[in-house]
């Protein structure tokens, strides 16, 4: 009796863990896709947006309450605040793949809608440029604030959004080291996969 009992909580923990990893894998940039076989503008802001997002996966992977009010000073963003931000990052950049005008956004999410979130905004962008018919010259950075627009090229979004993203993802990487719970030491950012 007392065996199968072990064997039953052994499958459980078994499938627990399964089910861990395929949640897991089931969230963008679990690792960085193969590369395009040409250069192009569009495929060299994929390639950022991708290692963008596989930092941003593991970084922001397996975070607990005392990660996410981690700051390191006081008046500091925490690293909630700062996911809050990269989330805004990432949707200008969604929004002006996608031709839409920026709009300020009032939403309250948690961390799990906001990872979430984030890495499907980067995920479409990504899947969005890899369209063959998409040119960066017809797209720009668009900020609209009631009647108000100002655009800008979309040069601008990788010296600012994409770059700026990457900078705060060091940023909860750092946080996170700090408060107690370092990243996966497994993740490898030059190939964008795990190590074995």
């Amino acid at each position: 009796m007392r065996a199968s009992r072990i064997a039953c909580l052994a499958l459980l923990l078994a499938m627990s863990i399964s089910t861990k990893a395929q949640v897991m894998d089931t969230l963008p940039f679990f690792t960085i896709p193969d590369y395009p076989q040409e250069y192009t503008a569009s495929t060299v802001i994929v390639r950022l947006i991708e290692g963008l997002g596989f930092r941003y996966h593991w970084a922001s992977e397996g975070l607990t309450d005392k990660d996410l009010s981690y700051s390191p000073s006081e008046g500091g963003r925490t690293a909630l605040e700062t996911l809050e931000h990269i989330h805004s990052l990432a949707r200008t950049t969604h929004l002006t793949i996608k031709g839409l005008p920026i709009e300020k956004s009032s939403d309250t999410l948690t961390y799990t809608q906001l990872r979430a979130e984030t890495l499907g905004f980067l995920d479409e962008a990504r899947r969005l440029l890899l369209d063959p018919d998409f040119a960066c010259e017809q797209h720009s950075v668009t900020f609209k604030r009631g009647e108000k627009e100002s655009s800008y090229p979309m040069w601008h979004l990788i010296n600012g959004q994409i770059a700026d993203a990457i900078w705060h993802v060091g940023q909860i990487v750092s946080f996170r080291r700090s408060s107690g719970n370092p990243l996966n030491p497994k993740v490898n950012v030059f190939t964008g996969k795990l190590r074995e």
